[in-house]
């Protein structure tokens, strides 16, 4: 059911290469805290010349949406945060953090009635 004032919430995720096999550089990334953010439908990268691969992205992308949304304190979603690089030579590990809740209204995301 859609709430009368059609809103909903969204967590606000920060996603954060923990580091790489031995410490080495893996992709263009080095194990130094690089990040981004998600707000919404949109993928935030801080200010300064930091980067992320599309590969990397393109791994993570499947576990954001659900990662955004509230779910059951025993949803292995709800306590779970770190995910492995699907790349068993780059030994890259990433933490997947819920940060504060945002506040969306529907006709600002979808052209659905």
């Amino acid at each position: 059911m859609i709430s009368p004032d059609q809103t909903f919430e969204l967590y606000r995720l920060k996603v954060t290469l923990l580091h790489t096999k031995d410490g080495r550089k893996a992709y263009s990334m080095q194990p130094d805290g690089s990040c981004f953010y998600v707000s919404g439908e949109n993928l935030v990268f801080p200010e300064g010349n930091r980067s992320f691969p599309m590969y990397a992205i393109a791994a993570l992308l499947p576990l954001l949406p659900a990662k955004q949304r509230t779910t059951d304190p025993a949803d292995w979603m709800h306590t779970d945060a770190i995910v492995a690089d699907p790349d068993p030579n780059s030994g890259i590990v990433y933490k997947i953090e819920r940060l504060e809740k945002e506040t969306f209204r529907r006709g600002d995301v979808t052209g659905v009635k």
